[in-house]
């Protein structure tokens, strides 16, 4: 099996496990803890995770002194992609705020062409055109009332978190950081941020119910710790571009868990909206060469090592 087809593999199991995070936090908002304290007991629990998978691989924990910036900075942006998400919940249901939150790879797409100077094409503006619509479809519930304004700028500004941590995890001061430790810090850096407003009476509530420690430990290793080691090791085999537009199987399983399991609606305007959106990414590589586009992608950034 080559890098290229790991890389794939490796992108469409990191966007399907963190499509998973509806089906997980769901139930813990809904018992009354807040999303704050959610993703802090998220990332609490995913950190001994990690950390045992390092030990048995005989893995180190230190890091170099330009490294702890960087790595701080991708926490901070994880963790605030998730606070934003799990937020918007509230506000305009899980499988549209999954869907919006998919903006993010055009969002990595248009921040390559400023800052690392890759080419825009024709079919490129279409797809952005494209997503667009598919927005305009989605703004609209399924009872024909607008969603709600906060919650659409929660979503985006939890997509734009997102795109900028895709492509912030491959500059150079990074490059000898194994997946493993990369993970394991951003999850770490990630948790200051939710601390401050941590609610104890979080673990009474999770005490009372052996389902909601399951759903925790749930959230902790698929969305969060499986989810995160595979998006980076996609990331150092195919690049960012790639690895963002692979996340169309992310709003796909959020949205099969939100409309199957918690009855979400689901309408055909809706349904198109969602289509629209998937449809404008995928649409991004497919003109041309696809091969070679990802390859040019790739070249940017150098080799990560595990």
């Amino acid at each position: 099996m080559n890098n290229s087809f790991k890389g794939y593999v490796l992108g469409i199991l990191a966007a399907a496990s963190y499509g998973t995070n509806p089906l997980f936090a769901l139930p813990l908002l809904n018992a009354g803890i807040d999303a704050s304290s959610v993703l802090f007991i998220r990332y609490l629990l995913a950190i001994p995770m990690l950390a045992t998978i390092m030990v048995a691989r005989g893995r180190g924990f230190g890091l170099k002194r330009n490294q702890w910036i960087p790595l701080a900075t991708l926490g901070l942006l994880m963790a605030a992609s998730s606070l934003l998400l799990y937020v918007s919940y509230a506000y305009i249901g899980a499988a549209i705020a999954s869907t919006l939150l998919f903006v993010y790879p055009i969002m990595v797409t248009i921040i390559m062409a400023l800052f690392f100077h890759e080419k825009v094409s024709v079919l490129t503006v279409f797809s952005i055109v494209l997503a667009m619509t598919g927005i305009g479809l989605l703004y609209r519930g399924g009872d024909g009332r607008a969603l709600s304004l906060a919650g659409l700028v929660m979503v985006a500004g939890s997509a734009l978190s997102y795109a900028i941590y895709l492509v912030w995890v491959n500059m150079p001061r990074l490059k000898d950081v194994p997946t493993l430790k990369l993970t394991l810090y951003v999850i770490f850096f990630g948790t200051f941020l939710y601390a401050y407003n941590f609610d104890t009476d979080s673990f009474n509530i999770l005490s009372n119910s052996p389902w909601l420690w399951a759903d925790a430990l749930a959230m902790a290793f698929f969305p969060t710790a499986f989810s995160l080691l595979c998006t980076s090791a996609a990331i150092q085999k195919i690049g960012s571009t790639p690895v963002a537009i692979l996340g169309a199987f992310e709003p796909v399983s959020a949205v099969l868990f939100a409309v199957t399991i918690f009855n979400e609606p689901m309408t055909l305007r809706l349904g198109m909206g969602i289509l629209l959106i998937i449809s404008s990414v995928t649409l991004i590589i497919s003109a041309g060469s696809v091969v070679n586009f990802l390859m040019r992608v790739r070249k940017m950034f150098p080799r990560i090592k595990r």
